[in-house]
């Protein structure tokens, strides 16, 4: 290629964190900057810059987006409690108190929900990487889940009018107090629930308890950073437990407690398990997927992964514990959900419970539900839903818009792809177990997150995977479903910049797609020629043997693999396009 193509549309690049971010720059020069004439709309999306912007930079970026309609994403970081007392440190001016919840939470979700996108993450299909799994037959791993609480307690219904839903407590003044409201329309499901912060703690010490009896390393699972009034409530109840009772303990008889997010420790887990471990995880709902697929894993093992695995996050609607309203409760007293001035559901609760509130919008739910179908007609996928429509009328929704969508598409002679529909434990179950060639695997936002990492750990790296968002109206964002790499920041910056490990693959696969986007949109025929090779010339870099750390081992002739770092590998990719 001797000179630079010319690219009539803009295309926007949202700035993330850390090693992520340092690979993301240099992707940006050697692969986009200095092969094309392109204007990038930037936006910087680390933490400190939402933080800075009050959450502007965010509303910025989806503003973007729908402006210009192609864009890619890197990896940004999503701050804990340490993490941004260390910022306001740093800024004492900022009164936290004042702060947008966009300037301190994660920006995915509401990026996701301000286009209207849903996610498709799916293998790249490198041609030599097999992964040899580790021997799950009899592993002596067992997962402890709660009995109480959970989406399997709730009360949840579908909206039989349109108007506003307010969740109202009332306590020991009497009065009533509006915690949250939303705007429902008819047919909208709609779901409240609780947890008892005395079972919470009961459990607690009963897993505890269990692990020390069993000499077993414990590991706690949840999502606090995303549902930090739910999930983070129970954290914290747990880990006070354990700090005061149970930690010495632990050191006395030489056992660990482990703390991390459930989607990336599931990953880790069920990739790389333990010889001898008890996970607690006490959301019962994601417990029982995850019970389940373990006495799965325990009894017949992890097959050969030969087949390409897909799965379709719905997070437009943000309609799970994601979009959630969560809180603990401050007193004593009743919570009461009201629709439309009428009032649906009432149940006690106690101080220090933690409470969920969600809906999801139906009409996400069925633009969802078409963009599956059209995908897995348009690739010859077989599509696998995952709905628990026996227990909760949450979930039933779903398989009454399935059906109107295959009606709608027949009435067009379009016929709508095979598909099944299971629970979701069985579903998990299937994706990992047997996977089908080319099946596609729909789910809602928590689900999928945990779902997809671990379909991406077992297929050899996060950094092996795509990730695509399609909102209905043609708006495109690509991304990598791996995290900022934390680890490897810290020791790229110990090392003053000459230890740089990452793998790039995702990146520059997000890169790649975004172009082709645009060529197809612009009818440019030498930008969807350079975006075929940046392809070509990263699945054709691995195959050769050139990789990074993180898949040693993991290609089909180990002895040819030739180990780089993270320039190393951008300059062998680079090396490899096709000119």
């Amino acid at each position: 290629m001797n000179q630079t193509i010319k690219v009539a549309q803009p295309l926007v690049i949202l700035h993330g964190d850390e090693m992520a971010q340092i690979a993301f720059e240099r992707i940006l020069q050697q692969f986009v900057t200095s092969k094309l004439d392109i204007s990038l709309i930037e936006i910087d999306l680390s933490a400190e810059n939402r933080l800075l912007t009050n959450g502007q930079a965010v509303v910025d970026a989806i503003n973007a987006l729908k402006t210009y309609g192609v864009g890619i994403k890197n990896a940004g970081m999503t701050v804990n409690r340490q993490q941004l007392d260390e910022m306001l440190t740093k800024y004492p001016a900022i009164n936290e108190s004042e702060l947008d919840k966009l300037a301190t939470k994660s920006p995915n979700g509401a990026i996701r929900k301000g286009i209207g996108g849903n996610i498709t993450r799916e293998d790249i299909e490198f041609s030599n990487l097999k992964v040899e799994h580790p021997n799950w037959i009899g592993r002596d791993i067992d997962v402890d889940t709660m009995d109480s609480g959970g989406l399997d307690h709730s009360y949840n219904e579908l909206s039989d009018s349109t108007g506003v839903a307010k969740v109202i407590f009332v306590g020991n003044s009497g009065d009533p107090i509006e915690l949250h409201r939303r705007t429902l329309k008819k047919g909208d499901p709609w779901l409240l629930a609780t947890n008892d912060i005395d079972e919470i703690k009961q459990w607690a010490h009963r897993f505890f308890q269990r692990a020390l009896t069993e000499k077993r390393d414990a590991y706690l699972g949840l999502k606090d950073t995303v549902i930090p009034g739910y999930d983070g409530v129970m954290r914290a109840a747990i880990e006070a437990i354990y700090t005061n009772d149970y930690q010495q303990a632990f050191a006395a008889a030489d056992l660990n407690y482990h703390y991390e997010l459930i989607d990336a420790q599931a990953a880790r887990i069920v990739s790389n398990p333990p010889e001898r471990a008890l996970w607690g995880i006490p959301d019962n709902t994601t417990g029982m997927k995850i019970y389940k697929l373990v006495q799965q894993l325990k009894a017949y093992g992890l097959p050969t992964r030969k087949h390409h695995v897909s799965l379709s996050r719905m997070s437009a609607g943000g309609g799970d514990q994601y979009g959630s309203f969560n809180m603990p409760i401050e007193e004593d007293g009743i919570i009461k959900v009201v629709v439309d001035g009428i009032e649906r559901h009432a149940r006690f609760v106690k101080k220090n419970d933690p409470i969920l509130f969600m809906s999801n919008d139906r009409q996400a739910i069925k633009d969802w539900v078409t963009q599956v179908f059209r995908d897995a007609a348009i690739n010859k996928k077989e599509v696998y839903f995952g709905l628990k429509r026996e227990f909760i009328n949450y979930d039933d929704v779903y398989s009454t818009v399935i059906n109107d969508v295959r009606n709608e598409l027949a009435e067009q002679d379009t016929p709508p792809p095979s598909f099944m529909i299971m629970r979701p434990s069985r579903q998990l179950s299937k994706m990992i177990t047997d996977p089908p060639r080319w099946g596609l695997y729909p789910a809602q936002n928590l689900d999928g997150d945990i779902f997809s990492d671990i379909s991406a750990a077992l297929g050899g790296s996060l950094a092996t995977a795509s990730s695509i968002i399609e909102s209905t109206d043609g708006t495109m964002l690509y991304e990598a479903p791996h995290g900022t790499a934390h680890d490897l920041y810290l020791k790229y910056i110990e090392s003053d910049g000459k230890t740089a490990i990452f793998n790039s693959s995702a990146l520059i696969y997000a890169v790649a797609n975004g172009l082709k986007t645009l060529g197809v949109r612009e009818n440019n025929d030498a930008l969807l020629q350079y975006s075929k090779q940046l392809k070509a010339a990263l699945i054709n870099t691995v195959a050769s043997g050139t990789i990074t750390g993180d898949l040693k081992g993991k290609t089909t002739d180990p002895n040819s693999e030739t180990l780089v770092d993270m320039q190393g590998f951008l300059d062998a990719v680079e090396a490899n396009i096709v000119h």
